[in-house]
């Protein structure tokens, strides 16, 4: 057992000792297991003599010997303590020579006690958004529209709201032209928002062969840092403009998505939007459990565990800067709180999902790699990544399990409900 120990809060500093012979027979121990297998010049295969393997691996099979009975001490402390480990302790051998004792030092940090509170005391909003059905008729025409055809109109055709616009443009930042800026005949669907805002409506009106400056400012957050909040010109010439023909709204058309009937098909997408409404509702439910639990439940954190954290956001922080050009600051401070927030609420989520019985099953795994690979043009890929990358199943199956934990959790809070739009139910359902 350990000689000296120094306790402060959840950290522990503490110094041990191991014999000189209890470590030479611990070395015999793996030596003797070593030889079963060894092969020597002029010995039979697992007849070497102990004294033979200790001239060669003496030195090793001692190290080895070290960790095992250092581990064996540190478990018997832990379990003496009623304690558990925060992660890995570090070691440091103070004093050793070879047949003499062996002394060392542990450090390490171990995991709070989760306090006991009483959930029914806890309040959450469920948001509530009526379905508007504007949103089923969008739907229906997005259907509609994902099996139109685009058909090519005469020279005199002006673009209109929902016409693709086959374009040449090159953008420049005062008089220069700026990377990424440029493309041939780019197929543009006017209305879809998918360039810089006032971008497509400065293509309404023209007509093939038009050749024209728009003049956008961008996005103050705009992605590449450069360019967020210039003023941009971009030369502008149309090819040719594409009329979408829609197909008729028809039982026929309802038969060529999968629905008998018009009317059949519009309750199956009031069926989903209502799923994506509850689901929704349930994630800002969590979202708001979290801030109460990190409110509510008094916690002291292992620091090696913040540290930890702290640093895994500055290597993200710091790749996403490079990956896309930004120059962000790294706050320490901010970032620090919001570390110790994570570790916190990671902390809770576990103890309480533990001792609660809270179990991520085969079908909860399979069902979520599923669900993602249905996002992707080729689902093997997905399964192949987690096949080959146990660490990503492994976080997978973590943020499974805290969902779920959560989701207990939510079975025993009280609950109060709160009409809201669409659009403010799915913000307090984005993920934080």
């Amino acid at each position: 057992m350990f000689k000296k120990e120094k306790i402060k809060d959840l950290h522990y500093s503490v110094t041990g000792m191991i014999a000189a012979d209890e470590l030479q027979k611990a070395a015999d121990e793996i030596l003797t297991e070593y030889g079963k297998k060894a092969k020597m010049p002029g010995f039979r295969a697992g007849h070497v003599p102990l004294s033979v393997l200790r001239q060669k691996y003496n030195a090793s099979a001692m190290s080895e010997a070290i960790d095992k009975l250092m581990n064996r001490d540190l478990n018997d402390y832990l379990q003496e303590k009623k304690v558990r480990l925060a992660g890995n302790p570090k070691a440091d051998l103070v004093k050793w020579e070879m047949g003499t004792d062996a002394e060392y030092s542990l450090e390490f940090d171990i995991l709070p006690e989760l306090p006991e509170f009483d959930l029914s005391k806890f309040t959450v909003t469920k948001p509530v958004a009526e379905l508007d059905e504007k949103e089923v008729e969008k739907a229906v025409e997005n259907l509609r529209r994902s099996r139109s055809t685009a058909e090519k109109q005469d020279d005199k055709y002006k673009a209109k709201d929902g016409d693709t616009a086959v374009i040449d443009f090159k953008g420049f930042v005062g008089k220069e032209a700026f990377e990424g800026g440029e493309a041939s005949k780019h197929h543009l669907i006017l209305g879809s928002g998918a360039f810089i805002p006032g971008f497509e409506d400065q293509i309404i009106g023209h007509k093939a062969g038009d050749k024209f400056d728009v003049n956008v400012k961008f996005p103050a957050d705009y992605h590449a840092e450069k360019l967020a909040g210039k003023d941009a010109r971009f030369e502008v010439l149309v090819h040719e403009v594409r009329k979408h023909i829609l197909p008729e709204l028809s039982d026929e058309f309802a038969k060529t998505v999968g629905s008998e009937s018009v009317e059949k098909l519009k309750q199956h997408i009031r069926d989903i939007l209502n799923e994506q409404y509850a689901d929704a509702a349930q994630r800002a439910m969590r979202n708001e459990l979290l801030d109460v639990l990190g409110d509510k439940v008094k916690l002291d954190l292992p620091q090696n565990l913040v540290e930890q954290e702290l640093a895994m956001a500055k290597s993200e922080h710091e790749h996403h800067n490079a990956e896309h050009g930004h120059e962000h600051k790294w706050d320490e401070k901010a970032e620090t709180k919001e570390a110790e927030r994570r570790v916190k609420l990671g902390l809770i989520l576990a103890e309480w999902g533990n001792k609660n019985k809270v179990e991520v099953t085969r079908d909860d795994l399979q069902q979520a790699i599923w669900a993602e690979a249905s996002r992707y043009p080729d689902p093997k890929q997905v399964f192949e990544f987690y096949n080959k990358n146990p660490n990503a199943l492994a976080m997978l199956r973590g943020m499974l399990f805290e969902r779920k934990a959560l989701d207990e959790m939510l079975k025993n809070v009280k609950t109060k409900e709160k009409t809201v739009k669409a659009e403010e139910l799915f913000k307090q359902a984005e993920v934080r």
